[in-house]
């Protein structure tokens, strides 16, 4: 893969043969994001799990102190009360079946999260074909299929991000912007990693964490080390 002159430059700048310790990671990664936008950080995480088995799956949600930086539109599907509740506490959607149609036919996909009531679920399963490729599914590990969908909504907002095993047995994580300082990025990534630790599958023999890879959205990856986490 041919990499432009910009990336090639940051690129001197990291030693591939090294795992660093997490605030240098950062301090690299940030010093490495040189797009004219601001750059998302995010973590790449290579597990010993294998995602083919279900006791071996990793998914879940945590709330990052910091936030993404990015502003994040919900979708809350919900009925009676709810959908007032869902009105009241920000979600920039709320509906029921009359949606159905709008993101079956016309391809409506104005969202980043979905948020379903229980009792919505068989509404909300008939666009399993469209919302579950694109990691879209409300999930009750993941918190959004809820009855308490105030604090859904609020957490989503305020940051929270869902991790959960690619096809490759990697969990890929938004940490933040490469505006944020170091310190916030450096806390948003401690959070994600304490959330990752607690979901090791007790199936799981043998090394958990294989790899952690810190990069801007543009910019070369960054190994951090492994060994504080077991």
């Amino acid at each position: 893969m041919k990499h432009g002159k910009k990336y090639t430059e940051a690129a001197k700048q990291v030693d591939r043969s090294v795992a660093y310790e997490s605030a240098d990671a950062i301090a690299l990664v940030k010093k490495t994001a040189t797009a004219k936008f601001d750059e998302t950080v995010e973590v790449h995480i290579r597990t010993g799990c294998d995602g083919r088995h279900a006791e071996q799956q990793i998914r879940g949600a945590v709330v990052l102190p910091n936030g993404t930086g990015k502003t994040v539109r919900v979708l809350v599907f919900a009925k009676g009360d709810k959908v007032n509740e869902a009105e009241a506490a920000g979600a920039d959607y709320v509906g029921g079946d009359e949606l159905i149609p709008k993101i079956q036919n016309e391809g409506w996909l104005d969202f980043d999260v979905v948020v379903a009531t229980p009792d919505m679920m068989g509404v909300v399963g008939r666009l399993g074909k469209i919302l579950g490729p694109k990691g879209l599914m409300p999930n009750p590990k993941a918190g959004t299929v809820t009855m308490d969908v105030t604090k859904a909504v609020n957490d989503i907002k305020a940051g929270k991000i869902e991790y959960r095993l690619d096809k490759s047995n990697i969990v890929h994580v938004p940490i933040g912007k490469a505006s944020f300082s170091e310190e916030k990025l450096q806390e948003n990534f401690n959070a994600l990693m304490d959330a990752i630790v607690k979901a090791r599958p007790s199936a799981l023999k043998g090394q958990y964490l294989k790899s952690i890879t810190l990069a801007s959205t543009m910019g070369p990856g960054v190994k951090v080390s492994t060994v504080k986490f077991g």
